[in-house]
């Protein structure tokens, strides 16, 4: 017997999702219920903790009620929404032996730019562990808390590279994923990959792709250009900007920011993103490309 047949949390995964290695798989009793749920991708530092904050921001400016869970264990995502950086769930469980039932909300939950409520779930330490044992353990704490029950919409914001089915956890909590993309090969190699990452769990799971966002872009010839022959969506253009990069220094939203010109069209742009995601997207199935197909389309000799 497996020493991995003793954890419950872990099933041998089957059929297109996952064939063939060990995933966490949700219990059906941490399904997150009343709320529209949007996982964002992308390729490390492709900037989806920013718009993973900027969009959490947006949406509390529509009046919804917002939840967003870092996964990733720099614990980063939110200190735009809350000027800090907060502890991670998995350490402060550890801090109480994971007694869980010694945690209260407020232990692990921080209210962060105009009512948005932010979690850090962290990750393993390096080598150890499986990002999606986190997720897990951070939704069922959400959970017993009943802090899913007043919110609109939860946000996940996960680590770049969807190779793990254990970061890939978050998909089986989503409604709707969104990948954050630039305008250059790389980003749209990883593109591909997370593609087929939510392909594979949309077989048995209710998660579909929504389109992506080309971030930091002046232009996205490319972006579209591979989106026009895989069937897929660009969504929303956030531009190459200074401003944005400044906010992240400033440890603030772009809602936050002077409204010069180029703050005030980004912030509409995020409201749009946020209003298109709210209003609901078509359930997108775009076929992602092998890896040649990839090298002769963007170029590559």
């Amino acid at each position: 017997m497996s020493p991995l047949d003793n954890i419950p949390l872990l099933k041998k995964a089957a059929g297109l999702d996952g064939e063939g290695s060990v995933q966490v798989h949700q219990d059906d009793s941490d399904k997150i219920e009343g709320a529209k749920v949007f996982s964002v991708y992308g390729k490390g530092g492709i900037g989806k903790s920013t718009t993973s904050s900027n969009l959490s921001a947006a949406f509390s400016k529509m009046g919804k009620r917002v939840l967003q869970i870092g996964c990733d264990p720099k614990h980063d995502s939110t200190f735009t929404l809350t000027g800090m950086l907060q502890p991670t769930v998995i350490d402060i469980l550890k801090s109480v032996d994971f007694h869980a039932e010694e945690l209260r909300p407020e232990d692990y939950v921080t209210v962060g730019y105009n009512g948005v409520k932010c979690v850090e779930a962290g990750g393993p330490p390096a080598g150890t562990g499986c990002g999606g044992y986190v997720v897990g353990q951070t939704v069922k704490l959400l959970k017993q808390h009943h802090m899913l029950e007043d919110t609109d919409v939860v946000i996940f914001d996960v680590l770049g590279d969807v190779v793990c089915g254990g970061f890939a956890a978050p998909l089986q909590h989503a409604d709707r994923a969104l990948i954050v993309t630039a305008n250059d090969f790389d980003s749209i190699y990883a593109m591909n990959r997370i593609i087929a990452a939510v392909q594979a769990k949309s077989a048995n799971y209710k998660v579909r792709l929504a389109g992506c966002v080309a971030n930091r872009s002046k232009d996205t010839d490319e972006v579209d250009r591979y989106c026009k022959v895989v069937g897929f969506n660009r969504i929303a253009h956030m531009p190459d900007l200074d401003a944005i990069r400044r906010s992240r220094l400033k440890k603030k939203t772009l809602f936050e920011m002077d409204a010069d010109e180029d703050i005030i069209a980004v912030q509409k742009e995020y409201i749009r993103l946020a209003e298109t995601l709210w209003n609901g997207t078509d359930p997108l199935a775009p076929a992602p490309l092998p890896d040649r197909e990839i090298f002769e389309l963007l170029g590559f000799d």
